[in-house]
């Protein structure tokens, strides 16, 4: 069983889940929710789930009552959609075909997999391995860029995420995933302050005064340390969040003047949800290496990988993978037939141009809203910051949480980011009309807010 929601830094017992759940739980799901919370261990944003789901296709999940929502959250893997036709029947063939390959045995369609993502990277990216999951690309990448320095530091950003593993965990940044653990986690891991232009104070002087003292951090701590192997990053945080304008660049620079390799995690962002098939090609920069996952199995099979430089080989005579599904067969058709729906379709073009639209709408709807502190994102990544207090930006927690519940009940899910950032990431495959009714929920919900 999937959630249907999920709302980050959302206390499993609020008041205001507990006044959904209490009105909006029907009689058929409430049994399997009980079994649920019975059977898997309690996790933040995870179990105890706040609803059932039986359906799924395009941008629609149902529930066991019957209500239906459109899905802006998806956890990131729905960029075509839900139980796309070609893409399943793409996997019924291939599992007639050939359903599994052992290790140390190729076969065709995870070679022309490896294949496709070189032909997609730009630059010099044209060497793969395949994970389950991204957390599993990201570790693979740091153990690449241990072996390639001979160094182990990092340098990465406090509220990142780049997994749930204990190395991916260690570069990210999100207490949700830290807090926990007892005892050290890996060594080397050193952390600066995000880019945070709204709550910038030289961003608010104007643009002209702005002077990347978030890039110059990562360029101090990589001359202090001296000794850094890469530099993790997403290009653009999914909570969402956009970089300055030569941020990166400034960032690319300064890890080449250090020795440190870019290690650009692209996992919810990648294979053209931000309007670029990858979000950094916006900032005009390429990477050392590229991880993706989520929406690379289609929103059907767990599949990620780790894409480096070819020169970037250099762990022939060890393991730094090893997954038993390394090369599966039918993960691989799964991802290659993702991709080549996503070039097919234009949905790439489709998501950058619904994008614009998406966030032209929310500016002019919300332009003179009290408790609209700001609207954000690329492509089909884009949020709205809700706060207490115009003037000050004070987060409105509170107000965001009750926001998110009333679309609930309208019909839309999305998930809320940094504990007020409303998060809408809908399919690229959404019809325009869908995406309109969709900003009509949400300007309403935030307008019945005000105060």
């Amino acid at each position: 069983m999937t959630r249907i929601v999920h709302t980050e830094g959302e206390s499993n017992t609020s008041k205001a889940r507990r006044d959904w759940l209490a009105k909006s739980i029907g009689p058929a799901s409430a049994p399997l929710l009980a079994r649920d919370s019975d059977a898997f261990m309690h996790q933040s944003l995870s179990s105890p789930c706040v609803s059932t789901i039986a359906r799924a296709e395009g941008i629609w999940i149902e529930d066991l009552d019957g209500r239906r929502y459109m899905d802006f959250h998806g956890n990131s893997v729905h960029h075509i959609g839900y139980g796309h036709p070609r893409l399943k029947a793409a996997i019924a063939r291939q599992m007639d075909d050939l359903p599994f390959a052992p290790r140390r045995f190729t076969n065709e369609p995870a070679v022309a997999l490896a294949e496709k993502l070189a032909q997609i990277a730009p630059g010099d990216l044209g060497k793969t391995l395949f994970t389950t999951g991204g957390s599993d690309a990201n570790e693979v990448a740091l153990k690449i860029a241990r072996a390639a320095t001979g160094r182990f530091k990092t340098v990465s950003f406090w509220d990142a995420f780049h997994g749930a593993g204990m190395g991916a965990a260690s570069v990210g940044g999100e207490a949700t995933f830290r807090s926990h653990i007892a005892g050290p986690l890996i060594p080397g891991a050193e952390h600066v302050a995000p880019f945070a232009c709204y709550r910038c104070p030289y961003n608010h002087a104007g643009p002209d005064v702005c002077g990347l003292a978030c890039a110059k951090m990562v360029e101090y701590v990589l001359g202090r340390e001296g000794d850094v192997a890469a530099v993790i990053a997403e290009p653009m945080r999914a909570v969402p969040y956009v970089p300055p304008p030569g941020f990166w660049r400034a960032v690319r620079e300064a890890c080449d003047r250090h020795g440190a390799l870019l290690i650009f995690d692209e996992i919810p962002t990648g294979l053209g949800k931000t309007g670029r098939m990858f979000a950094f090609e916006h900032d005009e920069v390429i990477p050392d290496i590229v991880t993706l996952g989520k929406a690379l199995g289609g929103g059907i099979l767990p599949i990620a990988a780790c894409v480096a430089r070819r020169d970037l080989d250099v762990c022939g005579d060890f393991a730094i993978g090893h997954y038993t599904h390394e090369k599966n067969p039918v993960t691989a058709r799964a991802a290659l037939t993702t991709i080549e729906i996503i070039e097919d379709e234009n949905l790439v073009e489709r998501a950058a141009e619904l994008g614009d639209h998406a966030m032209t709408v929310l500016a002019d709807r919300l332009a003179d809203c009290a408790i609209v502190g700001d609207i954000r994102g690329r492509g089909l990544m884009f949020g709205v910051e809700i706060v207490e207090d115009h003037a000050d930006k004070t987060p409105g927690n509170a107000r965001a949480e009750r926001i998110y519940y009333a679309c609930l009940d309208a019909g839309l899910s999305f998930k809320i980011s940094q504990g007020c950032v409303l998060t809408l990431s809908p399919p690229m495959t959404i019809l325009k009309e869908d995406l309109d009714r969709a900003l009509d929920i949400v300007v309403a919900a935030i307008r019945d807010a005000e105060p």
